[in-house]
C-alpha cells in the first residue's frame, strides 16, 4: 500500500512538474506581453526596452526558466508585474475564498446526490425516479453564474435571507461566514451534484442487476444489507472516480459565480491576471488549481482500496 502511495505521489509530482513548464512557456508565447499591455501600444521602443529590462524579460528564456523553478522550491513566488505586491499574499487572500465556496458546494452537492442517485436507482420509474432525473438533467442544464443570479434575485432581493454581495471571513464568526459563501456553493454545487446523482443512479442500477446481488436475495439477504453493504460498496467506485472530476466544474464555475457575487476570490485574479499578461500572479494561481486537481485524483485513486478491498494495486492485493 506504502509503496503504491509513493508512486502516486511521484506521478503527481511529475504532473506538476510538466504543468509547471507548460504554463510558463505558454504564457510566454501568448503575442503581447506584459509590457505593451502595461505602456500601451503607442509607447516608444526605448521605454519598452527600459521596461523589459526592469522587469527581467529581457534575460534568455532558459534563465527566466531556471529562476522561476528554483523560486518554486523555495516557495519565493516574486511580486505582481502590475501592483508589486507579494504574490504569495495576493493568492493567499483570495484562495480561502474560493475553496471556502468549493468545499461548501462540493459537500452540498454530495449531499444530495448520494440520496437521489439512490432513490433513482430503487423506485425506477417511480415519481421519485423521474423528479431526481428530472432534477439532474436541470442541473446539468444550467451555469453557475444562471444559477447564481437567479439565487441572488430569489433570496437576497426578493426574500432578503442572505447577502449577495462581498465574502465574510472566518475569523468574523461562523454564522456570517456561512452565510456569504451559502448562495454561490449552491451555485456550484448543484451543477456538481446533477453530474453525481446521474452516475450514483446508473451505477447502482447496473450493480443491483448483478448476478451475486440476486445470490444474496435468494440466500434472504435483508434487502438494507443487500443495498448499503453488497451494492453500494461497489457501485460507488465509478461515482468516487466522477466526483473527483467534476470538482473541475466546481472550480471552474466559481470563476463565473464569484464575478456574481462581487467576490475576489481565486477565480477573478487569475482572470485579471491573465488580461494584464501579469506572469507571476497568473503561473502561480493556476498551479494552486492544478494542485488541486492532482491531489484530488490521488484521493480518488487512494480511495478504491478502502472502498474495495478486491483491487490490486501495483500486482499486489490492496
Amino acid at each position: 500500500m506504502w509503496r503504491y502511495i509513493v508512486k502516486r505521489v511521484g506521478h503527481a509530482l511529475f504532473v506538476m512538474w510538466l504543468v509547471a513548464t507548460t504554463v510558463f512557456f505558454g504564457l510566454r508565447a501568448i503575442p503581447g506581453g506584459p509590457v505593451r499591455t502595461m505602456l500601451g501600444q503607442e509607447a516608444t521602443p526605448e521605454a519598452v526596452a527600459s521596461l523589459r529590462a526592469e522587469l527581467g524579460l529581457d534575460r534568455p528564456l532558459s534563465v527566466q526558466y531556471l529562476d522561476f523553478m528554483t523560486d518554486l522550491f523555495t516557495l519565493e513566488f516574486g511580486r505582481s508585474i502590475t501592483s508589486g505586491e507579494q504574490v504569495g499574499a495576493i493568492v493567499a487572500e483570495a484562495a480561502p475564498k474560493t475553496f471556502a465556496i468549493a468545499a461548501v458546494g462540493v459537500a452540498l452537492g454530495l449531499a444530495i446526490a448520494i440520496p437521489a442517485g439512490v432513490i433513482g436507482a430503487t423506485r425506477r420509474n417511480e415519481p421519485a425516479d423521474y423528479a431526481a432525473t428530472i432534477g439532474a438533467f436541470l442541473g446539468i442544464s444550467m451555469p453557475a453564474f444562471f444559477v447564481g443570479i437567479l439565487l441572488a434575485i430569489v433570496f437576497g432581493v426578493y426574500l432578503d435571507w442572505l447577502p449577495i454581495v462581498g465574502y465574510t471571513p472566518l475569523s468574523e464568526g461562523v454564522r456570517p461566514w456561512f452565510e456569504s459563501v451559502l448562495l454561490p456553493a449552491i451555485a456550484v454545487g448543484l451543477p456538481y451534484a446533477a453530474g453525481v446523482t446521474r452516475m450514483m443512479r446508473s451505477s447502482l442500477i447496473e450493480t443491483l442487476n448483478e448476478g451475486y446481488m440476486r445470490t444474496a436475495l435468494a440466500k434472504g439477504v435483508g434487502s438494507q444489507v443487500r443495498l448499503y453493504k453488497h451494492a453500494m460498496q461497489n457501485a460507488l467506485i465509478p461515482v468516487v472516480t466522477v466526483a473527483g472530476i467534476q470538482l473541475a466544474l466546481v472550480l471552474g464555475g466559481s470563476v463565473t459565480v464569484e464575478l456574481v457575487f462581487s467576490i475576489q476570490g481565486l477565480g477573478r485574479v487569475l482572470v485579471n491576471s491573465i488580461l494584464e499578461r501579469n506572469y507571476p500572479v497568473t503561473q502561480i494561481a493556476i498551479l494552486l488549481i492544478s494542485g488541486v486537481f492532482v491531489f484530488m485524483n490521488l484521493l480518488v485513486d487512494i480511495a478504491y482500496t478502502a472502498i474495495d478491498p478486491r483491487i490490486r494495486v501495483g500486482g499486489e492485493s490492496a
